[in-house]
């Protein structure tokens, strides 16, 4: 096992890194009608995609299926996460007519599921909540057909702001841990582990659907996996867990600690279930929305 320091140390370009991705992780490029027909939805409403900006290895399978993951409130995050390829900065400015765009292209889109998903607007009073309000209500306004998963960030602990989000009811309420409890001063600095569960604590005590995602090879245990699933289910009784291996986005990124193999990822998802999450999608190239659709039909049935 290789330690959290000379991991960061061999983020500048030792051998170890730059190891060929397994035959597991081959993922579909893009293409095909379907994922044409997304993108210049996409363009026409100028709408920024987490698929783009996180440069999600799914892209390719799920844009050609008519599936895709809006990322409001723009395309400047003020954290520095390690692991996120979104740009940091300080975003210049505020799009208030996004949550019209967003409504219109969902209804073009003819989705049964939607997510969206944001950076985080720590500069903005209440975190970006009004724009999140906005934008859940103008898609079932537009669409009211389409499901609407929400993927927020913390807010920086604002209740009120959080509400705001809630207050929508969204049918499912994402909000990822990413890793676990030892790494979060590296991987989330900004963020805080007892913090996010917290928020889903409450947003599961008001009645919704709760989600919640970490990726693995980033410098973690299997046992520190084990506890954090324990840490969130009994601290907050979420719903939904997805598990996925992480990418190293570029050189300047966290690198990758360990390639998982499917087999483990099999034994994520017995594990998390017995724990108590009604449905947890796990595989080397699960993120957090994909196949967010199958995930709303699979907790339907259990009547989770």
């Amino acid at each position: 096992m290789i330690s959290l320091s000379d991991r960061i140390l061999d983020n500048q370009g030792r051998d170890y890194v730059k190891r060929r991705k397994p035959d597991w992780l081959r993922a579909k490029l893009p293409g095909g009608p379907g994922y044409q027909r997304l993108r210049a939805i996409i363009d026409e409403h100028s709408l920024h995609t987490v698929c783009e900006s996180a440069r999600c290895p799914n892209m390719g399978e799920c844009w050609s299926r008519g599936t895709a993951t809006i990322m409001i409130l723009g395309d400047v995050c003020t954290r520095s996460c390690g692991f996120c390829h979104i740009q940091t900065g300080r975003p210049e400015t505020l799009d208030v007519d996004e949550p019209r765009r967003v409504g219109e292209a969902v209804a073009l889109m003819r989705l049964g599921h939607i997510v969206v998903t944001s950076v985080n607007r720590d500069e903005l009073p209440d975190g970006g909540a009004d724009i999140w309000a906005q934008t859940v209500r103008a898609i079932r306004q537009a669409s009211p057909q389409t499901s609407v998963e929400v993927l927020i960030p913390d807010f920086c602990g604002d209740w009120d702001a959080l509400g705001a989000v809630v207050d929508t009811e969204p049918d499912i309420l994402n909000h990822n841990m990413e890793t676990v409890r030892r790494l979060y001063s590296v991987v989330r600095p900004q963020a805080k582990y007892e913090r996010s569960i917290e928020l889903l604590r409450r947003a599961k005590g008001q009645g919704l659907t709760t989600k919640t995602g970490i990726m693995v090879g980033i410098g973690e245990t299997d046992d520190e996996v084990v506890q954090l699933m324990h840490d969130v289910q009994d601290g907050s009784g979420c719903d939904v867990l997805t598990v996925g291996q992480y990418l190293q986005p570029t050189r300047d990124h966290l690198p990758i600690s360990r390639w998982v193999t499917p087999q483990q990822f099999a034994r994520f998802k017995a594990l998390g279930e017995s724990i108590g999450f009604g449905h947890v999608e796990s595989g080397p190239l699960v993120r957090s929305s994909y196949h967010a659709e199958e995930q709303v039909v699979s907790l339907d049935k259990r009547g989770c």
